[in-house]
């Protein structure tokens, strides 16, 4: 070999080992995802490095929810959860299973409410049903017991005098919801994006109301921290700003009432990278979630939502969310980052 071919070869070697000392060099962060739309953030921030810029490297696993991601976070095997706070999660927190629910994931924003009641469209048409009132008796498609979703019926039903008991909950997968609309086996449904727009555009449903329209800035999901991660406070932190970038970037996807916005294009395609949902059309044409640009999390709707799983018997024991919920990595992120604009 010429001199000029080992000197070339030594500079590729160093760029290789250049390379994969960085690459060594990233800190592994272990995230639960439920691999949904809402998950957006944490996808837009492993797709646009902003964990890279934070030296952090995301290895993530997708969850059935984060009831489930409990008990690998309380044995050390994640570090971060994404999902809803159920009364499964707090149940755990009331075993001394330390988590912190650390920034927003998912809020009903005005205007941004992907959590949708809908109904079948043959009892619309046949008046059946013409107000929320006349969901008394209705067999109504949910997804489990103490979660979001049961928080959004209750407040829809109390708000025109009827309670929960007043209609029959059927726990199915969120797919499944579009199916037992199309075989007539449910009335209604609580469901969530993008299975309320296929069941509308199908023909099989009539959108009724939003979250967003009766319950303005519910706290759908949140990011946790596994108690051992969080004490790590700087890579805590770290971690929290690359989310946080990932929020004001998918924020700025938003206009209108759908995935429209500036960055709509480049967010649809993280989207259809990192999720089920393949159909950018389809992305377009849904409603997408809120969040909060700095993170915040809404704890009076979280208080609000805890109050009604613990009336359902569902919630052991009392819990204090002070306790619970934990601002300071957001806060630091922000100062960090600065306003968003």
């Amino acid at each position: 070999m010429s001199a000029h071919w080992r000197r070339a070869a030594i500079r590729i070697a160093l760029i290789f080992a250049a390379g994969h000392a960085c690459a060594q060099g990233l800190t592994e962060v272990r995230v639960g995802t439920l691999g949904a739309i809402s998950d957006a953030p944490i996808f837009i921030a492993d797709k646009k490095g902003f964990f890279k810029d934070e030296g952090l490297e995301v290895k993530m696993t997708v969850f059935q929810s984060a009831a489930t991601m409990v008990a690998p976070m309380g044995a050390g095997q994640l570090d971060v959860g994404a999902g809803s706070p159920s009364a499964g999660m707090y149940n755990a927190v009331a075993r001394k299973i330390s988590l912190r629910i650390v920034a927003d994931k998912a809020q009903s924003t005005p205007g941004y409410g992907a959590t949708k009641l809908i109904v079948r469209k043959d009892l619309v048409d046949s008046g059946r049903f013409k107000t929320l009132k006349d969901l008394k008796g209705m067999k109504v498609a949910m997804n489990a017991p103490g979660v979001s979703n049961t928080a959004m019926l209750n407040v829809m039903l109390t708000s025109v005098g009827l309670t929960y008991a007043d209609v029959d909950t059927l726990n199915l997968s969120f797919p499944d919801h579009l199916i037992a609309m199309q075989n007539k086996s449910v009335d209604a449904g609580a469901t969530i994006e993008p299975i309320a727009t296929l069941a509308v555009q199908g023909g099989q449903a009539v959108e009724i109301t939003r979250d967003d329209q009766i319950y303005p800035n519910h706290q759908i999901a949140t990011l946790i921290y596994a108690e051992d991660f969080a004490k790590k406070t700087d890579l805590a932190t770290r971690f929290m700003k690359a989310y946080v970038r990932g929020i004001r970037f998918y924020l700025k996807a938003l206009k209108d009432g759908h995935l429209a916005g500036e960055t709509s294009d480049e967010v649809i395609a993280i989207l259809t990278e990192y999720t089920s949902v393949k159909n950018a059309d389809l992305l377009r044409k849904i409603t997408p979630t809120g969040m909060d640009p700095d993170g915040k999390v809404n704890v009076e709707s979280l208080q609000r939502d805890l109050d009604f799983y613990t009336s359902q018997g569902l919630v052991e024991s009392k819990l204090d969310l002070s306790k619970i919920v934990d601002s300071s990595f957001v806060d630091a992120a922000v100062k960090a980052l600065g306003p968003f604009k």
